[in-house]
C-alpha cells in the first residue's frame, strides 16, 4: 500500500514510518520540522527511514500545499501535532498546529478522486484529569493541548460520518521508548541522572498513575487497522498499556537501571496534568485483535540501552 505519515519525523512517526516500510508498504513521510523541539534530533530520527526507502517532505500542513504527496496514497496516518503540556505553547499555537492543520489536511484528501483512509492520532488526554473508562466516556479536557485534540478528533470523525474521509480515532497513553521527545518524563529523567543535575518534577506527580506504553506497541495497534479499515470506519479506540503505574514506580526502575538515584527538586503542581490513566482496550482486543505485550521494566531496560547508545554518540 502506498501510505503517508505525517509527523513522520517525530517519536512515534519515525517508529511507525519504519515499521510500515519493514512490512512491505510504500511510505512517504510528511514534517515540518518546526520548534517542537531540535530539529537535529528529527533529522537523526529520519537517517534509517531513509536507508528503508522512505521519503521525507518537509512540508508545513497548514501553508504549503499537500495534493502532490497525497496524491495516490491508500492510507494517511495524521501523527502531526503540537504536543502535550511540556511544549508550554499558546493556545493559538495548539489552534494552529493541531484542528487547522487538521482540517487542511482533511480537505486535501477530500478533494482526491478517491480519497485514502485517515487515521487519526489522539490522545487520553481528551479524557480530562482521570482517563480511565472506555472510548464512550464523556471528554472533559483540561489542558488546550487536550481541547484542541479533542477538537482535531471531531473534525476527523464530520468528514467520516459526511463520507468525504473515511476516518479513525486512536487515543495513545504516555508513550514511552526510544527517541522519546527531550521534555518528556522519562528521557528527561535519564538526561539528568547521568548528568548529575536536579530533575524538576511537579508537586503530587510521584503518586499520579500512567498506563505508560512503550511505543512498539503503540506501533502494533496503530498498524492493526490496515487490515481492519471496515470495521474501523468512524470508531474511537484507546491504544496503550492496560497496566498502569505510579510515576514513581517508574522513576525507580530508572534509577535501577542506571545504579543512580536521581536528585528531584519539587515545583508547585501543573496545571493541566492528569492524575490517573488506565487504558481500556477491550474495543481495540475485539476489532484490532490488540494486545501490548511490554512491561514497564522491559521497555524502560530498552529505552536506557538506547540512552546510552546515542549518549556515546
Amino acid at each position: 500500500m502506498r501510505i503517508v505519515v505525517t509527523g513522520a519525523a517525530g517519536f512515534i512517526g519515525s517508529h511507525l514510518c519504519e515499521k510500515l516500510a519493514n512490512i512491505g508498504h510504500q511510505v512517504t513521510g510528511i514534517d515540518s520540522f518546526n520548534e517542537n523541539y531540535p530539529a537535529p534530533i528529527k533529522e537523526r530520527n529520519v537517517i534509517q527511514m531513509v536507508h528503508l526507502g522512505v521519503k521525507v517532505e518537509r512540508l508545513d500542513l497548514v501553508c504549503d500545499p499537500l495534493q502532490a504527496v497525497l496524491s495516490n496514497a491508500d492510507m494517511v496516518y495524521h501523527l502531526a501535532a503540537q504536543s502535550g503540556l511540556s511544549s508550554q505553547a499558546s493556545p493559538e499555537v495548539y489552534q494552529r498546529n493541531n484542528p487547522l492543520a487538521t482540517e487542511t489536511l482533511l480537505k486535501a484528501c477530500s478533494a482526491l478522486r478517491v480519497p485514502p483512509f485517515f487515521v487519526h492520532i489522539s490522545t487520553s488526554s481528551v479524557y480530562g484529569k482521570s482517563a480511565t473508562g472506555t472510548e464512550t466516556a464523556v471528554a472533559k479536557p483540561i489542558s488546550d493541548y487536550g481541547f484542541s485534540k479533542l477538537a482535531s478528533e471531531q473534525i476527523a470523525l464530520s468528514y467520516s460520518h459526511r463520507n468525504k474521509v473515511l476516518t479513525c480515532v486512536m487515543r495513545l497513553f504516555s508513550v514511552y521508548g526510544p527517541r522519546e521527545r527531550p521534555e518528556k518524563l522519562f528521557m528527561k529523567l535519564m538526561n539528568h541522572i547521568v548528568r548529575d543535575e536536579e530533575f524538576p518534577l511537579f508537586e503530587g506527580s510521584l503518586n499520579h498513575k500512567r498506563s505508560f506504553t512503550y511505543v512498539d506497541d503503540i506501533i502494533a495497534g496503530l498498524v492493526a487497522v490496515i487490515d481492519r479499515r471496515k470495521e474501523c470506519i468512524g470508531e474511537v479506540f484507546n491504544i496503550g498499556s492496560d497496566t498502569n503505574t505510579t510515576t514513581g514506580q517508574g522513576i525507580a526502575i530508572v534509577e535501577k537501571l542506571l545504579n543512580r538515584k536521581a536528585r528531584i527538586k519539587t515545583l508547585p503542581p501543573r496545571r493541566g496534568d492528569q492524575h490517573h490513566t488506565y487504558a481500556q482496550i477491550g474495543k481495540a482486543k475485539s476489532i484490532l485483535g490488540y494486545t501490548p505485550r511490554t512491561c514497564l521494566e522491559e521497555g524502560l531496560s530498552k529505552q536506557v540501552a538506547w540512552h546510552e547508545k546515542i549518549s556515546r554518540g
